[in-house]
């Protein structure tokens, strides 16, 4: 069953699976993420008679493959319609399947260029990236890495889903479909060679993992780190705050009403998340393992140890970006000792760290 476009899917009920209208010509397809609390991933088809382009692939999975055919089909379309695949990110729930449909029927794939250096390294799980454990390491989490190199689940493992786009698309490059016409914007932070596609006449803005309605995306969690992912992120989310107002079409979650509203929620969420790490490391905290066992996790406000070891790794790699960018703005110090292992300190001492934080904050606003 499709939706009328003017109905909003609520939170409990967006991976419904199906077809749902969401503008004009537009519908939101959501398919399975099994194993993750995330649930489901959005893709987004956009049809024009007889033509569909898809935003997103979904992971490559034979369940997922299926909802995807019966959702086509419930608009009159099969996978065999599909003239290009238009992916966000070089994630697996957002690219594997374009790549997987591509091997049989030739459907072309497109991503954003700058995820190269990102895609190269991607030849099995992400948790056998060792430029993730060795992050692990300098930020004083060594025994956690050692944890997840024992972890058998992460041998590398070539299905050939992680082969190249046919091809890579450039920040403001315009995307010529049927009716209408897609900008891609770069926005890095989530991953490197994030873009997110806006149809700038019809106010839409497809969003990927970088705005998403209710949770926050992963930062400093990828194959090929740039070293300053947060920076990136909250760049890229003024950039947006910069361009029209557009409705929310995300990657997770239900559609929302404006892009803005969820940008400067963002903004405030890790202004908060900054003022914390600031204040762990004044209360005595010196390693970003230190700082992230001080500070809440998820909406459930866990402790790190109540985390699967996944999701400790996001956890730490998420805290060190944080501390960075305090870095960046000069309220902390960092020191790398002999054994590679990063401290933070406040400088000037660690009555000054609360002082420059308000500083700093004012002079951003």
């Amino acid at each position: 069953m499709t939706r009328n476009p003017a109905e909003a899917p609520s939170a409990s009920d967006w991976t419904e699976p199906g077809a749902h209208a969401v503008a004009p010509g537009v519908f939101r397809i959501p398919l399975p993420l099994p194993h993750d609390s995330l649930r489901a991933v959005n893709a987004y088809a956009i049809v024009a008679g007889s033509e569909v382009a898809l935003i997103d692939s979904g992971w490559a999975l034979a369940e997922s493959e299926a909802l995807l055919e019966r959702a086509l089909g419930q608009l009159g379309h099969d996978l065999g319609a599909v003239t290009g695949f238009y992916v966000t990110h070089a994630h697996r729930d957002h690219y594997t399947q374009a790549v997987a449909v591509r091997r049989r029927l030739g459907t072309r794939v497109a991503l954003g260029v700058h995820e190269q250096p990102s895609l190269r390294q991607l030849r099995g799980p992400y948790l056998s990236s060792q430029a993730q454990l060795e992050l692990l390491v300098s930020a004083g989490a060594g025994n956690l890495a050692a944890r997840i190199e024992a972890d058998p689940s992460r041998q590398p493992v070539d299905d050939g889903n992680w082969a190249d786009p046919d091809d890579w698309l450039a920040d403001q490059q315009a995307i010529q479909l049927p009716g209408r016409t897609l900008t891609v914007i770069h926005t890095p932070g989530h991953t490197r060679g994030h873009i997110i596609f806006a149809d700038l006449t019809a106010g839409l803005a497809f969003t990927g993992d970088h705005v998403l309605p209710h949770i926050t995306p992963s930062i400093g969690f990828e194959s090929a780190p740039t070293g300053r992912p947060l920076h990136d992120f909250l760049t890229s989310l003024e950039l947006v705050k910069s361009l029209p107002d557009a409705r929310m079409l995300p990657a997770h979650g239900p559609v929302g009403a404006s892009v803005h509203h969820r940008v400067e929620q963002l903004l405030a969420h890790h202004e908060d998340r900054l003022s914390a790490c600031s204040q762990a490391i004044e209360a005595g905290a010196h390693t970003g393992f230190e700082v992230a066992v001080r500070l809440p996790w998820t909406r459930r406000r866990r402790r790190l140890s109540e985390l699967d070891s996944h999701n400790q790794l996001l956890a730490v790699l998420e805290t060190v970006a944080h501390l960075d960018v305090l870095v960046t703005r000069g309220v902390l110090t960092a020191t790398a000792d002999p054994g590679g292992t990063t401290s933070y300190g406040c400088t000037g001492g660690a009555t000054a760290c609360a002082g420059k934080m308000r500083r700093t904050i004012d002079v951003e606003d």
